[in-house]
């Protein structure tokens, strides 16, 4: 059954106008509702029919109050954070405005499909807003059916207003941040983008608290020409595993009159809190290597895509030239928890003590490459290593790709007993 026949069908049994029925069932299916889900979702929102065909009357909630199976509320707030992007909706451009709303219970993401006025700062009642489930949270939608009304009286709220965040402060999902920084890096791409050829910008930025990766998606010149900028509503989305600032044509990007200065590395405690933080693109972890896993040493790789390759197979290309490398994947252990640390043909060579071509000799005298993971494993199994780069984790574990792999050459048991004379002080 088609999305318009099912609005038909909602329409009949609800006893409510099929248009709205309709634009109410488009948005929700455009957010990857499925269709089934999407209907039960309306029928609690309009209430199921019973009544003589009228609809239910939105509920009264505080923020802590409200579920994914809330259906439409009537919620008193304060916006938090909003923020403005476009997405591509049924082959056409939409502009959405997206933030997070707040009472004293609690605080709540929302997308409005049409534009209140809403600006950070604003106190409001939202009538019969419907919820829907994001990730597993409870998300509001506002749209043609929904009612802002204005408040004189600001409400009280324990968090604060406005979107301006530090970098280590940004996490996938948010919207509406602002930012002040420094262009660590910036190269100018050509993609394939949703209107054919685009020109875009990317790169890392930075300020005191750490370092990410953006993606600068109208080659905004003022950020080409790197230096120190201030960057409006930007939002921020999970990449390769760790948060990336995201600067569309709605951000707007300010050069500063002042020097921001680059942090080092975010140093965690352990590599459990590293882990359960989930990605962090320039992190510091210690711990003792306790194995190096297969597919370390001497490597092939496909001209093409740069994947490691399997007796000159690629599994994207087929059949390549393949092109010699060198890796080490290693396993990091602190006691608390483990990740894999990937070192590429920089630091493996500097770990091994030859070249490329040193390791190839000797695996060609020996009718055998695996010994060069051998001298590898003889070399840094079992010390203790700091080691700094970019965390990811996902279903399958943590993997730090490295930028810096030192051995840690003090004696532990003088730090252990350096840090008993420190408790007992």
């Amino acid at each position: 059954m088609s999305l318009e026949d099912r609005a038909e069908e909602l329409s009949s049994d609800l006893g409510v106008d099929k248009q709205e029925v309709k634009e109410d069932l488009e948005n929700l299916v455009s957010y990857s509702v499925p269709m089934d889900e999407a209907v039960q979702s309306l029928r609690r929102k309009y209430g199921d029919g019973s009544g003589g065909g009228g609809g239910s009357s939105p509920t009264s909630k505080d923020v802590a109050e409200v579920t994914t199976e809330s259906g439409n509320v009537t919620l008193t707030g304060r916006v938090l954070t909003i923020g403005k992007r476009s997405i591509r909706y049924q082959g056409e451009d939409q502009t959405i405005y997206e933030g997070e709303l707040a009472d004293a219970t609690g605080m709540i993401d929302f997308t409005a499909w049409n534009d209140f006025g809403l600006s950070a700062g604003d106190s409001l009642q939202v009538g019969n807003a419907g919820v829907r489930e994001w990730e597993g949270e409870p998300e509001l939608n506002l749209g043609e059916s929904t009612s802002v009304t204005f408040l004189d009286e600001a409400v009280d709220v324990p968090y604060d207003v406005g979107g301006d965040r530090t970098v280590r402060d940004l996490s996938p999902g948010d919207r509406g941040r602002n930012v002040e920084v420094t262009i660590v890096e910036v190269e100018r791409r050509t993609i394939d983008g949703r209107d054919g050829e685009t020109e875009i910008l990317s790169g890392v930025l930075a300020d005191e608290t750490g370092r990410l990766p953006f993606t600068d998606w109208t080659a905004t010149p003022t950020i080409e020409n790197g230096g120190n900028v201030r960057v409006e509503n930007a939002y921020v989305r999970e990449y390769r595993g760790v948060p990336e600032l995201n600067v569309s044509e709605f951000s707007t990007v300010e050069e500063l009159d002042r020097d921001i200065e680059v942090g080092d590395a975010v140093v965690v405690e352990s590599i459990f809190e590293a882990v359960a933080g989930g990605g962090v693109y320039d992190v510091q972890l210690s711990g003792n290597v306790i194995e190096v896993r297969e597919g370390s040493g001497l490597i092939q790789r496909c001209p093409e895509c740069n994947r490691v390759v399997q007796n000159g197979q690629c599994r994207s290309h087929g059949e390549v030239d393949p092109e010699d490398d060198m890796r080490v994947k290693a396993i990091l252990d602190d006691g608390t928890a483990t990740s894999t640390v990937v070192l590429d043909r920089e630091l493996s060579e500097r770990v091994y003590g030859g070249t490329l071509e040193d390791a190839k000799e000797q695996a060609r005298e020996a009718m055998d490459q695996e010994v060069v993971a051998d001298d590898i494993r003889e070399e840094i199994v079992g010390p203790e290593f700091t080691v700094r780069g970019h965390l990811s984790v996902d279903e399958y574990g943590a993997n730090l790709d490295a930028s810096s792999f030192e051995r840690v050459e003090d004696d532990p048991a003088e730090r252990a007993r350096a840090f008993l004379e420190e408790v007992d002080a």
